[in-house]
């Protein structure tokens, strides 16, 4: 997201923000902001990671599904095949 969007979203001017980032390193301290840089950055990368992993998830149920209905039809098709031979053969 670009500053400008956010800017935007929440109504916020360039004052409102530098007083947020203020308050947030009186809180944290400056050694402790770059931790928590680093562990947002962390949870963002797993985070796509996972929504990632889901994706791939779904294609390859959505690929694979056509495969099995596929091997369902052939082997109606078959069935139906073999019992039409039985039926055809004479009983003794």
């Amino acid at each position: 997201m670009e500053m400008n969007t956010l800017v935007a979203m929440f109504g916020l001017g360039g004052q409102e923000i530098i007083l947020i980032l203020v308050v947030i390193l009186l809180l944290f301290g400056a050694k402790k902001i770059p931790e928590l840089a680093r562990g947002l950055g962390t949870g963002i990368k797993e985070f796509k990671k996972a929504t990632e992993n889901v994706n791939d998830e779904i294609q390859k149920a959505i690929e694979e599904e056509p495969k099995k209905e596929k091997i369902v039809q052939e082997a109606s098709h078959q069935s139906n095949t073999s019992e039409k031979e039985d039926n055809s053969s004479p009983k003794a």
